[in-house]
């Protein structure tokens, strides 16, 4: 039992601690902030535990969520949380929980957490109002939809996902991790991707912000429209900070507007191009992921397997668990032509991520590479399914229909892959290709001018086919000048393709040209010496010209 003298004690040391408290909470409040920022988050859940016992208040217990979340004690943090009872009337609160349950991937639960909500097809939705942020935060009801976008597409409902991604950048341009979802994910068509980038409500100085999202969608104008707008993006970048010229330059070096230029390269077939560049990235930052795709995609077009070797290997080291590590090691052994073993690790890198969009067209051309087709197919279609805004599965599904000779089905595949991008001048090359099977010439003809019209850039060697298979169509069609016109522009392009110098040849034949006709098929026997075709008919053009030789000498007698 305290003695009268140990009363008075306590009660003279009470009054002490009263006066010491606001003080002494302010400076724990700040101890918690600075063991976050130095990730001591066993201290900082600590200190937070206290101010928040010793106050009650909302914004402590708050803090001490975060620490706990932090510190990746997520059940913990939902239990706190959850027995607030703010936290059903503060958005934050509320979506601190959610975050909670989405690291415990407890999605039904995550989605119930942020209560009821409905989005239109354009991503529009009224809720989650928050007009008090500053310009330097993103709005809390875009992170809201941003985590209903994530916990949809953790259930598979894809169709829901796209429209909460939607909905996030809409609520707020600055939430750019919908935006990626939405495009690496190839959730929405090209047009789509246009529409969306365009409604975007930007703030009076981020117009930069605006020419670097319409750079990062699929990029399949003409090549003076997309330079322009990296040169707008830089022009943009002046204007947002005149007084500082750095920003600038800085900008113009950035490693994500360079990976953006080496994808733009690598659509247009400009392969040696893109591969120089992203090796320049690759220096600068070896671990930008973004940049280490479209590398391993230009080194596969040039056959470099042994930097395909290395680089599968160093990603291996640093990322075991990332599908890209996995898909970098199957574009190695496709590209040594080891398809068996290719096949193993690309469907490796869809197990670990099956929204991987290129481990399933690896996968499936892995098989197409063998003639498997029912196995190709069935890649393809579920990469269809998974990523609706990509138009290559469609496209591939389409050339195995035209291998097996189902040239109406293979028709209506390139369709479908150009109503999801119709700017892409492969698939109407495609649609060319299918037209002239199916003797259709005129037609043919028709998608061959038009893939040319597509491309975005000058004509480079990768279309030489395209300009080859256009004069066979015009020869099908008895248009001699026409298809000549366009054999002499694909030499231009190579001078060692046999199609090209057979064609020729052949157009010379039929126009009874029969010394130009055996000067080309020379030429082509020269690329290919036991071609078949071009033997036989450098034989009957032999007859032709020692006829006409001696119908001549009988017409002087």
């Amino acid at each position: 039992m305290l003695s009268l003298a140990g009363t008075r004690k306590l009660t003279l040391f009470l009054p002490s601690v009263g006066r010491m408290r606001e003080e002494e909470i302010e400076r724990l409040r700040g101890v918690v902030r600075d063991c976050v920022t130095k990730h001591l988050y066993t201290s900082a859940i600590f200190f937070a535990d206290k101010v928040a016992a010793f106050t009650n208040d909302p914004a402590d217990i708050y803090m001490q969520a975060q620490a706990l979340f932090l510190g990746r004690h997520y059940r913990r943090a939902f239990h706190l949380l959850n027995a607030s009872k703010i936290v059903l009337r503060d958005l934050q609160f509320r979506y601190l929980a959610a975050k909670c349950l989405e690291e415990l991937k407890e999605w039904d639960q995550c989605l119930s957490m942020l209560g009821e909500a409905k989005v239109d097809e354009d991503g529009n939705v009224v809720m989650y109002l928050d007009k008090d942020c500053e310009d330097h935060e993103i709005n809390i009801s875009s992170a809201i939809c941003f985590l209903r976008g994530k916990a949809y597409e953790a259930l598979e409902n894809r169709a829901q996902a796209r429209l909460w991604y939607k909905a996030a950048i809409k609520a707020d341009p600055l939430c750019y991790e919908a935006l990626e979802c939405l495009i690496q994910n190839h959730m929405l068509t090209c047009e789509e991707e246009s529409k969306l980038i365009s409604s975007l409500q930007f703030g009076s100085e981020d117009g930069w912000l605006s020419s670097f999202y319409s750079c990062l969608i699929k990029k399949y104008e003409k090549e003076n429209v997309v330079e322009a707008k990296f040169r707008d993006l830089e022009n943009e970048s002046c204007k947002s900070d005149q007084s500082d010229p750095s920003f600038m330059r800085t900008l113009k070096s950035n490693t994500d507007l360079l990976a953006c230029k080496a994808e733009y390269y690598h659509q247009c077939g400009e392969y040696q191009k893109c591969f120089e560049l992203t090796s320049v990235l690759l220096e600068k930052d070896p671990f930008h992921l973004k940049s280490t795709l479209v590398h391993l995609a230009a080194a596969m077009e040039l056959g470099h397997s042994n930097e395909l070797y290395l680089m599968a290997f160093n990603l291996v080291k640093d990322y075991p668990q990332k599908a890209l590590s996995w898909y970098a090691v199957g574009c190695y052994y496709y590209c040594i032509k080891k398809y068996d073993v290719s096949r193993r690790y690309f469907s490796k890198a869809t197990s670990l991520d099956a929204t991987f969009p290129p481990a399933w067209i690896g996968y499936g051309n892995a098989y197409a590479a063998q003639e498997e087709g029912d196995q190709a197919m069935s890649a393809y279609r579920t990469a269809a399914r998974l990523f609706p805004g990509c138009h290559l599965p469609a496209l591939y599904i389409g050339m195995e229909c035209m291998r097996t000779h189902s040239y109406k089905l293979a028709e209506q595949f390139f369709m479908q892959a150009k109503e999801t991008c119709p700017s892409d001048p492969l698939v109407c090359n495609e649609l060319g290709v299918v037209a002239y099977h199916m003797q259709e010439y005129k037609k043919a003809v028709w998608w061959f001018e038009k893939t040319l019209v597509l491309i975005p850039n000058s004509l480079s060697e990768m279309w030489e086919p395209t300009v080859v298979n256009l004069a066979h169509a015009y020869r099908k069609l008895k248009m001699y000048r026409e298809a000549i016109s366009y054999y002499e522009k694909a030499l231009v392009l190579s001078t060692r393709s046999l199609s090209t110098y057979a064609g020729l040849a052949y157009t010379y034949h039929l126009q009874d040209d029969y010394s130009t006709a055996i000067t080309y098929y020379h030429k082509a026997l020269w690329l290919k010496p036991d071609d078949q075709f071009c033997t036989e008919m450098l034989s009957w053009a032999l007859v032709d010209e020692s006829r006409r030789g001696v119908d001549h000498i009988l017409e002087q007698q």
